[in-house]
């Protein structure tokens, strides 16, 4: 029984170092890795993702969107991606993302799932390891940017990106209120805990553009997102309003604020845009380092890696 064990063992390190390797090959053509979170859900945060990742793609950038929202991914929804996935021919092959435009690839759970209704009911562990796939498993080829779209908060879904993808930097998304700033500088005292940059802070829905006059009223406050940037010296990457063409554009599966558009929200996200190029220009990708490993020598049994001090 010993020698079973350790056999079996043995061979899921070796399997986690054959993936390893598939993850550090993988990053190795990706020149920008930016994880878009924010501390609470309602803020906007994968409308920011989806329209960041269509905004650099239009640009002439190549980008690939990954969804790592795992229990509730929209990412498909909001881009009208109606595909499915096709396996690949041979074992040794890898998955393809699907094609949203020629600059644009896209993975998600939701599109490998047969009804996309049902609920995602998974521990950390086999979340972590569907990350580690997401990665290593699907061809992501040369990209200049990779956007990540993970759930609010801090847990297993951010720390496995931050753990995985060496060198990701984050894009926090908050609104101006109080609660979800008090919860976005958890955001960022996370980022600080696991070594992950911060390109900057997105202040989202910041007032309302009227739909007649098309002036922007303050119903949310604004100057919060802001204040915060300046409270823990991060880059203010600007301030969009809400504007209900944003809400109508999601649900129809064409994304408004990378759009053609005039309108203070279009010209506010293009700002934003404009920064994070110029924070994260496409130039050479970096020298990767070895990813980290999906599990440790802990007796906790979940799977997990602490992240280290």
């Amino acid at each position: 029984m010993a020698h079973s064990c350790g056999g079996s063992n043995e061979s899921q390190q070796a399997m986690l170092a054959q993936q390893d390797n598939a993850i550090t090959r993988s990053l190795g053509k990706i020149k920008n890795k930016i994880l878009v979170m924010s501390g609470k859900g309602g803020v906007g945060k994968s409308t920011v993702s989806v329209n960041l990742a269509l905004s650099l793609a239009h640009k002439g950038h190549k980008v690939g969107l990954m969804d790592v929202d795992i229990h509730g991914p929209d990412v498909i929804r909001m881009l009208n991606i109606t595909g499915t996935l096709e396996p690949p021919a041979s074992e040794k092959d890898l998955a393809a993302p699907l094609l949203y435009n020629d600059n644009l690839k896209v993975v998600s759970l939701e599109y490998m799932m047969k009804d996309r209704d049902e609920a995602i009911i998974w521990r950390g562990p086999l979340k972590i390891q569907a990350i580690r796939q997401f990665v290593a498993d699907f061809d992501w080829g040369e990209l200049d940017y990779l956007i990540i779209d993970a759930p609010p908060g801090t847990g297993d879904e951010p720390l496995s990106v931050a753990q995985t993808i060496p060198l990701v930097k984050a894009v926090v998304v908050t609104t101006p209120q109080k609660v979800a700033l008090a919860d976005v500088r958890k955001s960022i005292n996370f980022c600080r805990t696991v070594n992950v940059d911060i390109v900057g802070v997105v202040e989202n829905m910041s007032g309302f553009v009227c739909p007649h006059c098309n002036e922007t009223v303050d119903i949310f406050k604004s100057g919060g997102g802001e204040q915060v940037a300046r409270e823990f010296d991060l880059p203010f990457l600007g301030r969009v309003p809400m504007d209900p063409k944003v809400v109508m554009a999601g649900d129809d599966g064409t994304p408004y604020l990378s759009s053609a558009e005039e309108s203070p929200a279009t010209s506010a996200f293009a700002k934003i845009v404009t920064a994070v190029e110029n924070r994260l220009p496409a130039v050479a990708a970096p020298v990767m380092f070895k990813a980290a490993a999906a599990t440790h020598q802990g007796d906790c049994g979940c799977g997990c890696q602490s992240p280290k001090n």
